[in-house]
């Protein structure tokens, strides 16, 4: 994969022609290789042989639409992914970060804005973990977490995660036992100053279904009523 000075490989999936040539315009102005499909199948088939570092997906697509899309690229490989959507549209939004999407921009949107998200994302893909603990392996209730590889384990079975879970599990692990607030966690994690907090919701239900024993009744990443998550090593008796 390229490093932060180089240009990425971005595919943008939009049906609409004249949203497609402004994405890609800008996103090439901006220094990035840009494919363009205009429809689901078309970008599977594009995201196999150009492999992208980034996909930028519109959701509202003919046929196979964004959801389907995404479920897809998921299940190949875990290439980033950035949905457009439309504003009202936030049940398909929580459906597609359900499905393992990084972030989401909704339409009308800035074309600049996009540039910063996919910029943003596309960091956090190429940057292992802050320098304080590059060499250091995270170790908690059976959970390993080397951030210098981005590869974590569970019991040790790989976890199969996301980048954006990823990064909240080393965040979780590096602050045991501290009560996070979503915003703090949207802050520190995504890097955004404000956004929809549903994003940082959806993470942690996802990332409790892939690390619990018992998803739907959490002892590991525990909900802390008014304020937000804290992540107990121990799991103390009766949390939630």
């Amino acid at each position: 994969m390229s490093t932060p000075s180089q240009s990425a490989r971005v595919l943008v999936v939009d049906d609409d022609p004249t949203v497609a040539e402004v994405v890609t315009g800008y996103l090439r102005r901006a220094g990035h290789t840009v494919e363009h499909a205009a429809d689901g199948p078309a970008a599977l088939v594009s995201a196999v042989r150009d492999q992208p570092d980034l996909v930028v997906l519109d959701l509202m697509l003919p046929g196979m639409d964004g959801l389907e899309v995404c479920r897809r690229l998921r299940a190949e490989r875990p290439v980033p992914v950035i949905m457009l959507t439309a504003r009202g549209d936030e049940d398909d939004r929580i459906a597609g970060l359900e499905l393992g999407a990084d972030d989401y921009v909704t339409k009308p949107f800035s074309p600049r804005e996009l540039v910063l998200r996919v910029e943003s994302v596309l960091r956090r893909s190429r940057t292992a973990v802050p320098a304080t603990t590059a060499t250091t392996v995270l170790s908690a209730a059976g959970i390993r977490v080397h951030p210098e590889t981005r590869r974590a384990t569970k019991d040790g079975r790989d976890l199969a995660l996301t980048l954006r879970e990823f990064d909240l599990l080393t965040h979780f692990l590096t602050h045991p036992g501290r009560a996070h607030g979503r915003e703090e966690l949207m802050r520190d994690v995504w890097g955004w100053e404000f956004g929809d907090l549903s994003t940082v919701t959806v993470h942690v239900r996802r990332l409790r279904a892939k690390i619990e024993d018992d998803p739907a009744s959490p002892r590991l990443i525990q909900t802390v009523w008014g304020v937000g998550y804290r992540f107990e090593p121990t799991g103390p008796e009766g949390s939630r």
